[in-house]
């Protein structure tokens, strides 16, 4: 994935490691899912969150704001490097009710219990700031003994921009309709070297191993 914004917008991770169980829940809509790629799995919710949850997260979020970081590959020590630009920061799990419902409608859609996902992380990013292509897993030892595979990814975008601040899957396979109906003149110069997505509200869901963790 990359991550590159000419504008301001928020985004939100939730992360879960590799231990599953399916939930089911009568808030999900699957007629609001549109599958971006089978290869990798990766799909966008329209609608997921609300104003008053994007805004709500915002809220939490803006005073804590630093420098994101990186996992060294060899130490898993968080370190700064320039592949990744923009400022986070962390939610405790179930801080207030409002997170506690998000992170249950998250489990519900994704099939992936609440306990396994790590805390919710609220970025920004600001003109120019960017995130490198990378993958979304751990390959030092320190983090997967500490929590696991990561397995999966949802990003929720909690903030519209003009242009700008996509989020850009360059390995994904695009479906047939994908392509029927995308608009590249919508998208920044970034966001067309890929599928690209970003709208206030959306989440995108992103498997970024397989159940064999491969």
């Amino acid at each position: 994935m990359i991550k590159y914004s000419n504008f301001s917008p928020f985004l939100l991770l939730w992360i879960a490691s590799i231990v599953q169980k399916c939930l089911c829940s009568s808030i999900i809509n699957p007629s609001k899912v549109k599958t971006v790629s089978w290869k990798p799995r990766a799909f966008v919710y329209e609608g997921f969150l609300t104003k008053d949850e994007c805004n709500h997260l915002i809220s939490l979020a803006k005073s804590e704001l630093k420098r994101s970081a990186v996992a060294d590959n060899e130490s898993g020590k968080s370190t700064l490097s320039e592949v990744r630009t923009s400022s986070g920061m962390f939610i405790p799990k179930s801080k207030d009710p409002i997170v506690d419902g998000i992170e249950e409608k998250i489990a519900a859609w994704t099939f992936l219990r609440k306990e396994n996902g790590e805390d919710i992380q609220v970025l920004r990013y600001e003109p120019g700031q960017k995130y490198d292509p990378h993958h979304d897993y751990f390959v030092d030892k320190v983090n997967l003994a500490r929590g696991g595979h990561r397995i999966a990814t949802s990003l929720m975008y909690l903030s519209d921009v003009e242009k700008g601040g996509e989020t850009v899957f360059l390995s994904a396979e695009e479906t047939s309709h994908r392509r029927s109906v995308s608009v590249d003149e919508d998208l920044s110069e970034c966001g067309r070297k890929g599928i690209a997505a970003t709208e206030r509200g959306c989440s995108s869901f992103l498997q970024s191993l397989s159940r064999r963790s491969s």
